[in-house]
């Protein structure tokens, strides 16, 4: 009896302190307790009790029995597999989400091309069913093997909805108030006082009222010739006995309208009125998306004429094709350079999302201006200064690196994130796929088709398409470096006139090594190392451009030329203005 009385004494502590572990939450009795479901009997826990000190708890690791030993082994085996499996987890949602992103996204475009989505014209009348199928005839031929608009969100705004991704964008908040706090830190040491002026904010807006009204005009421009032209020109191409004539005369008012009209008038009034930089962009990258869109409107229209025409059986009458202005104008505003007469629309607007993508744009735009207090002008202010030779040259761009990479990711998040999908939101357009992820390519190649959709989309179309079409498929490598090339004499042509002055940095970037980088790194490079690669080449570019063009600056500022020469403001001033502030240079 007085053993069965020990025994079941013994038992009874070791259930109370196995009780005691549940309710202070003791981790290592919890597990004693899962891992031991065999030792519940009063046999098994007197063999225990025996085998220890004073009826010690068997989980505090000072019994070494063969139990003991099994009881650890079992613990750190399924520890181990525990993490294994979360490895294996990881492994395999990050393949299950890339694989299946890749499917949805082809389904949508094959689907899409099968039979594009029945969305309602909002602004359209109410058609026939014979002139429906007319012009579903008409617009297979011009159309059907063009871009096709469906419903998808932007990427940015699926990535935020993951916490981890989120907190990316929590560290660049972080960053640009160290940038606020320590410019007001540097400002109280110097003056003695906290500067919150704006100086080089209201220098690089300036003339805005001169701004504005330039580019209604520019806007009502666009909005009547091309539309004007090509209503006039389709409703009596069909009954001219002339057309080919009538086309010409046409086709010809319609590009002196874009060379003269759009293209040289906005541009004089800016070098005439010495626009700061950022009045300059604004009226230059609103002249070049201008222009793409009338040539897209055009592009778009002229074949399912041309194609009414050559139907003699046809009695259909020409106003069906001719674009009504609601959807004109709809266009002009739609964050799209591809024509359609209806786009996928969503059902509401979001008038708090479009404040906070606005916001957004606001806040990147002061980061921009700390980037630049910050980063940029302390380093290049005194550039006449200095001696330019090589070690200062590797010294600047290394020093431009992070500047330019900030502005770089400021200018994608600001413009092709916030500002298009505000717009977009505001026109109910659905179709918010203006970029794709460019930071994951291992190819410049897949870097160019991702970075800027919007733009890639013009320029394979109307450009290399086009050209494919002209030249009846036979030289393909021609039409890429005609695509390359233009790319890159528009942004030379922003840049220089933006700037005031021509220093040809960009257009040697693009035609030199991003015409080998995208045969070199093409899309059959799939490796991380590549995707490493990328973006050190792309980092390099951007601390090359903001090196160059920074010093061009503050060197046509300093060293300005008394009456010079065409070929004198073709040089570059920090060549030369060194030279001129250093005379132990010319011995």
């Amino acid at each position: 009896m007085k053993i069965e009385s020990n025994r079941l004494t013994r038992g009874f502590h070791f259930k109370t302190r196995l009780s005691e572990g549940m309710e202070s939450g003791d981790d290592s009795v919890l597990r004693c307790r899962s891992a031991l479901p065999k030792m519940s009997t009063i046999s098994n826990l007197d063999d225990m009790g025996g085998e220890g000190s004073n009826g010690e708890n068997p989980c505090n690791g000072e019994i070494h029995s063969n139990g003991k030993m099994e009881v650890e082994r079992l613990i750190s085996k399924k520890l181990q597999l525990k993490r294994k499996a979360e490895h294996l987890k990881f492994d395999l949602m990050r393949q299950f989400d890339s694989q299946v992103l890749e499917f949805m996204d082809s389904l949508i475009e094959e689907s899409a091309s099968l039979e594009p989505a029945p969305v309602p014209a909002v602004f359209s009348p109410p058609l026939s069913d014979k002139e429906r199928s007319k012009l579903r005839h008409l617009q297979g031929s011009s159309q059907g093997q063009g871009k096709q608009f469906v419903f998808r969100r932007s990427l940015l705004d699926e990535l935020f909805e993951v916490n981890h991704i989120r907190t990316i964008y929590h560290m660049f908040i972080a960053l640009l108030i160290l940038f606020i706090l320590s410019t007001l830190v540097v400002d109280f040491i110097d003056e003695g006082r906290l500067v919150l002026d704006f100086d080089l904010l209201v220098y690089v807006f300036g003339q805005f009222p001169l701004v504005v009204i330039t580019w209604i005009c520019m806007f009502l421009s666009v909005l009547v010739v091309p539309y004007s032209l090509f209503h006039t020109w389709a409703s009596h191409y069909h009954e001219s006995r002339h057309g080919t004539l009538w086309s010409l005369l046409l086709g010809a008012l319609f590009l002196l309208y874009q060379g003269l009209g759009l293209g040289f008038l906005p541009t004089f009034v800016v070098v005439k009125n010495s626009f700061p930089p950022a009045s300059c962009f604004i009226i230059i990258l609103e002249q070049v998306r201008l222009m793409m869109k009338a040539h897209s409107y055009i592009r778009e229209n002229v074949p399912k004429v041309l194609a009414l025409a050559k139907d003699k059986s046809s009695s259909s009458p020409v106003s069906p094709l001719i674009p009504q202005l609601s959807h004109y104008i709809y266009f002009l505003f739609a964050p799209t350079l591809i024509y359609r007469d209806k786009y996928p629309r969503n059902p509401t607007i979001r008038w708090s999302y479009v404040a906070s993508k606005l916001l957004q744009v606001l806040g990147c735009l002061f980061y921009a201006y700390y980037v630049f207090v910050r980063l940029c002008i302390p380093q290049f202010r005194s550039i006449s200064q200095q001696l330019f030779d090589l070690r200062a040259m590797v010294l600047c761009v290394f020093n431009s690196i992070l500047p330019g990479v900030l502005v770089l990711f400021l200018a994608f998040f600001a413009f092709l994130h916030c500002w298009l999908n505000a717009f977009a939101e505001m026109l109910r357009f659905a179709d918010r796929m203006f970029y794709k992820d460019w930071w994951n390519s291992t190819s410049f190649a897949n870097y160019y088709r991702t970075w800027n959709v919007v733009v890639h989309d013009w320029l394979y179309y109307y450009v290399y398409c086009d050209f494919l079409w002209m030249s009846k498929k036979r030289f393909r490598a021609a039409g890429m470096l005609l695509v390359f090339t233009m790319s890159a004499v528009v942004h030379e042509y922003i840049l220089a006139i933006c700037f005031g002055f021509f220093y040809p940095v960009l257009f040697c970037l693009f035609m030199c090594f991003g015409m080998m980088f995208n045969f070199i790194l093409h899309d059959r490079r799939k490796g991380p190392i590549w995707n490493v690669i990328m973006w050190t080449a792309l980092f390099l570019g951007q601390g090359v451009i903001i090196c160059l063009y920074s010093q061009e600056w503050y060197a046509q500022r300093y060293c300005p030329l008394q009456e010079p020469s065409f070929l004198e403001l073709l040089k570059p001033r920090s060549w030369s203005c060194h030279l001129q502030t250093n005379p132990a240079v010319d011995s």
